[in-house]
């Protein structure tokens, strides 16, 4: 696929106790899909890019993880957590009845993919990560920082969000709002490319014509990482002997650091079937430059859920097990 080409999708939703989550199934419907994540503050846009480059034999459910893009908020006085986001990927399993579960995550989605693979290790035939292997472990000031100070921060987003039938949250024009994501994502998503984020993310001024305003749940801000005790993500990776494994790291990040080759040494050795590519880009290195991440995904996908005999996209694969 050459960028600008397109890829048939379908929006989808399914209902959750408090509300429902949305998702954009791209592709063929025929086969179970690869289940995407997006990061923190992004949503299922961070893909657009990205998908229509991958092989067109199975397809991708791309979903708005709660609080973002268009999937429902927490209720009032909750605060979200990492691994709530591994109930949501259970809850999709389990909607869809699917016996299996591919998984691509980027940044926070990644974290989300890993902690799901170490727990459900029988259940995931493919883990794609995209310039994350877990996040960094936290020292204990640090940690009991983030506890207290997320609690705060909640607290007054949750008030923001009994007042906003009263008031509006603070608006700006469309191309104020690129400056704000491009800025907030520390300059990792390119300018050009916000849009993809932002077209999930916003909302128009019923005040001001001409200018919008975040959507997204503001506690979102504040979520209580997965920071794992020393040890621990050694742990899981050693329970992922079964998994097909590739890990993706942008060359301009640290992200992927030193501190994580203890536990790529571990992948290694127990997991058979792991890849590591560093591909050059930004942390949002799938947005930016997809043409070079497409590459290697697309050739773990041909590897490892190849086009079946009965697939109506199996020319397709024949034509791109080259990648």
């Amino acid at each position: 696929m050459l960028e600008g080409q397109t890829i048939e999708f379908e929006d989808v939703q399914f209902e959750v106790p408090w509300g429902y989550v949305v998702g954009r199934w791209y592709g063929n419907r025929k086969v179970r899909p690869l289940l995407a994540l997006h990061g923190w503050q992004d949503n299922l846009g961070t893909w657009d890019r990205l998908i229509p480059l991958l092989p067109r034999h199975i397809g991708y459910l791309c979903i708005d993880l709660p609080g973002q893009g268009r999937s429902s908020k927490y209720p009032l006085g909750m605060i979200y957590h990492v691994i709530d986001y591994v109930h949501i990927v259970a809850r999709i399993v389990q909607e869809y009845k699917w016996r299996k579960v591919s998984l691509m995550g980027h940044s926070m989605g990644g974290v989300v993919a890993f902690a799901y693979a170490s727990l459900y290790p029988n259940k995931v035939d493919l883990l794609i990560q995209i310039d994350i292997l877990k996040q960094p472990h936290r020292g204990k000031e640090y940690l009991l920082a983030m506890i207290r100070n997320g609690a705060e921060k909640t607290m007054v987003e949750n008030e923001r969000l009994q007042q906003l039938h009263k008031r509006e949250p603070p608006s700006y024009t469309y191309e104020e709002l690129e400056e704000v994501l491009h800025r907030g994502s520390k300059n990792s998503i390119a300018r050009e490319n916000c849009k993809h984020v932002l077209n999930r993310s916003i909302m128009p001024s019923q005040l001001y014509p001409e200018k919008f305003y975040f959507s997204r749940d503001g506690r979102m801000k504040w979520y209580q990482e997965f920071s794992d005790e020393p040890g621990l993500a050694i742990e899981m990776a050693k329970r992922m002997r079964n998994v097909n494994y590739l890990l993706i790291k942008a060359s301009r990040t640290r992200h992927v650091t030193a501190e994580m080759e203890p536990i790529i040494k571990v992948i290694r050795e127990y997991v058979p079937h792991f890849e590591l590519h560093q591909v050059e880009g930004t942390h949002h290195v799938h947005l930016n430059n997809p043409e070079g991440v497409a590459k290697p995904v697309g050739r773990f996908i041909l590897k490892y859920r190849p086009a079946s005999l009965d697939s109506w996209s199996m020319d397709y694969a024949l034509k791109h097990s080259k990648l």
